[in-house]
């Protein structure tokens, strides 16, 4: 019987699961699709990070292609940093070519915040246009209306943050990313349910699949600086004590700790999680087995 694929599975109603691939910085990257390797079973998707806070690293797509080789599911993450609409739409194409079917499309980091801070960005799309693009390319059109030879199909996705403040900006911005053709949402980090639930309930009436994001706290300094320097992140007290009192070979344990309890309060509530562990690849399985997944 063939393997259901991540589309379908959502469409299907299933709990989903996806983690996250950030390539390297050089060319080793057989450790990063050993780990993958380590959890495919378990894991129905994984996300292929695009320079991820404008770090220069292997690419996202030659990365997704690689985990295809493999027999893995990736997500190609796809960033308005730092090509302009024609390489954009090159690599939508290119992205299908190759097999990959998941896009991700996100604004991106500016590149101040990397280790090329003197790069020069370009942004020009942001993640409503480019999802229009992505929407477009599958319609058989280019931006400027122009027919394509043969067309992709992608299952196209985009990023909601349900903390943010006011959540009214965030809800509009959503309906702009389905509307433009988002077919899953995937969220910015989450620690706290209760403001997390009141999100979904009015997210509802979207009928769109979200899944909840999970990013592993590595210390109390982490949770602090993601309370003060992440918009629409906000780390309750009673985590950043329990990383605190923590030593310091006990906290992967207490950070696994603490995501399989938000996992648990998420299960009712989304159609799935997407796991960030920030190079805590190794301890995903931890997490899923913690959180009886």
């Amino acid at each position: 019987m063939e393997k259901q694929s991540f589309s379908e599975k959502l469409k299907e109603g299933k709990f989903v699961i996806t983690s996250e691939i950030g390539p390297p910085k050089g060319t080793n990257i057989e450790p990063h699709l050993k780990e993958a390797e380590h959890i495919k079973d378990r894991i129905d998707a994984f996300n292929v990070t695009d320079l991820q806070s404008s770090v220069m690293r292997l690419g996202s797509l030659a990365t997704c292609k690689l985990l295809i080789e493999r027999g893995l599911e990736p997500v190609f993450q796809i960033t308005c940093r730092d090509k302009n609409r024609l390489a954009l739409q090159s690599d939508l194409l290119s992205a299908y070519v190759l097999g990959v079917k998941n896009v991700l499309c996100l604004t991106g980091d500016h590149t101040t915040l990397g280790d090329h801070p003197d790069a020069k960005p370009v942004f020009d799309l942001d993640s409503v246009s480019l999802l229009q693009v992505a929407t477009d390319l599958m319609n058989g059109k280019d931006m400027k209306g122009n027919e394509l030879d043969g067309k992709p199909e992608f299952f196209p996705g985009a990023v909601v943050s349900p903390g943010y403040e006011p959540l009214e900006l965030q809800l509009i911005k959503m309906e702009k990313k389905i509307e433009a053709g988002a077919r899953f949402f995937q969220t910015q980090a989450v620690y706290d349910l209760k403001s997390f639930e009141k999100f979904m309930k009015m997210v509802e009436k979207y009928r769109v699949p979200i899944l909840g994001g999970i990013v592993l706290l590595k210390s109390a300094g982490m949770a602090k600086y993601m309370n003060e320097k992440v918009a629409g992140v906000s780390v309750p007290d009673r985590y950043i004590n329990m990383m605190a009192q923590a030593k310091k070979e006990e906290r992967a344990k207490v950070s696994v700790q603490i995501a399989a309890e938000l996992i648990k309060g998420m299960k009712g509530l989304c159609q799935g999680i997407h796991i960030m562990p920030l190079g805590w690849e190794k301890y995903v399985p931890l997490v899923l087995e913690a959180a009886e997944l």
